[in-house]
């Protein structure tokens, strides 16, 4: 028996990456989390004072976490958000030390391990919120000529890392140790480019200014540090993916919290699709799609089964859609509103209760 119905397809989740790709947003909710500033519900958690929330974030993420602090102290009245941007060694030992934070956003695994192992966060807690990759950066004037990764190790060139206590520098290090693997850079690539290191610095930014003001020739950073007030004064060398290391952020409450919730809503915030959209526009690599940021594959979606007209659409021709939502509710959790590309079928064949499960 053939009923002829038409069925409301929303894809939230493919669409959000396929619309990452095209400059599109397509705003998609699946942890729950607040998606703006009406659906936080913006009101003040203390009443008649400012509660002051101390966030301990890596360097790289100053700029990305200024904006996000400042877009959650609005859907938080009488929120004020101070922070802390340093290297994540330093941001573990002063949090160990006693240092009266309430949330700690690392620039890698190993440094948010330091935490949880002392206590001070909750094992369970750590949530991966983002992604960076490396490049290499040299003076807008490039003194040395470099022109290739393998110019790095030329004699003479002066070149400043970061330490390798800090995420930035142990990543700039495995990056010289899987291009000395190839035959196009040489076994004794790594070694010959750390001897000319004149500097090792404690965190990703003191990096960069030293590129920036002629201190060094080249040095290794995110490429989110290569912000607008930074591109007209930094060239670029790309590291291929195969040598590059992608970074993965967590973050989490610290337990003792004077503000605990409010540190949790931080950290909802920021993996909510509000804050996945500030740090996507400061070229942070989100956690879904592609984990060196490379645009989806051109193919086309196919749609088939129990239809009769089986549809095809390409990845091109899918931001072009019309969009709709739906309204997603999960135990436990306020309903959300999903919102994605809208594709209508007819002639959906009957499901029996068997089919149906």
């Amino acid at each position: 028996m053939l009923r002829r119905l038409h069925w409301f397809i929303v894809l939230p989740l493919l669409v959000s990456q396929l619309l990452a790709c095209t400059g599109t947003t397509a705003q998609t909710q699946s942890t729950g989390v607040p998606t703006t500033a009406s659906t936080v519900g913006a009101t003040s958690p203390t009443s008649g004072r400012v509660v002051n929330l101390n966030v301990f974030a890596a360097a790289s993420l100053t700029e990305s976490f200024t904006q996000l602090g400042k877009d959650f102290e609005k859907a938080y009245p009488g929120t004020k958000v101070t922070f802390n941007f340093a290297g994540s060694q330093e941001l573990d030992q002063q949090i160990n030390q006693g240092a009266p934070a309430d949330v700690f956003a690392s620039a890698d695994q190993a440094h948010m391990d330091v935490v949880v192992k002392s206590g001070m966060v909750d094992p369970a807690a750590p949530r991966t919120f983002v992604r960076n990759r490396l490049v290499v950066v040299y003076p807008i004037a490039n003194p040395a000529k470099l022109h290739t990764l393998q110019d790095l190790a030329k004699p003479g060139i002066k070149i400043v890392l970061a330490d390798k206590s800090v995420p930035v520098g142990s990543y700039a290090l495995t990056y010289l140790d899987k291009a000395s693997k190839d035959p196009a850079f040489g076994a004794t690539y790594k070694a010959n480019v750390l001897k000319n290191v004149v500097s090792y610095e404690q965190d990703v930014k003191a990096v960069l200014s030293k590129v920036i003001l002629d201190a060094a020739d080249a040095g290794i950073v995110y490429t989110t540090d290569v912000t607008p007030d930074a591109a007209d004064k930094v060239g670029t060398l790309d590291i291929p993916d195969q040598y590059n290391t992608i970074a993965s952020y967590p973050i989490a409450p610290i337990k003792g919290s004077k503000h605990a919730e409010l540190a949790q809503k931080f950290v909802a915030y920021v993996l909510s699709p509000a804050g996945q959209t500030v740090l996507a526009k400061f070229g942070f690599i989100p956690t879904k799609g592609s984990p060196t940021g490379a645009a989806l594959p051109k193919r086309p979606l196919a749609l088939s089964g129990l239809i009769d007209k089986p549809l095809s659409v390409s990845t091109e021709d899918l931001p072009r859609l019309p969009q709709a939502g739906v309204t997603a509710t999960d135990k436990g959790v306020a309903p959300t509103q999903d919102k994605g590309v809208a594709i209508f079928t007819t002639g959906v064949k009957s499901l029996t209760k068997r089919e149906v499960r």
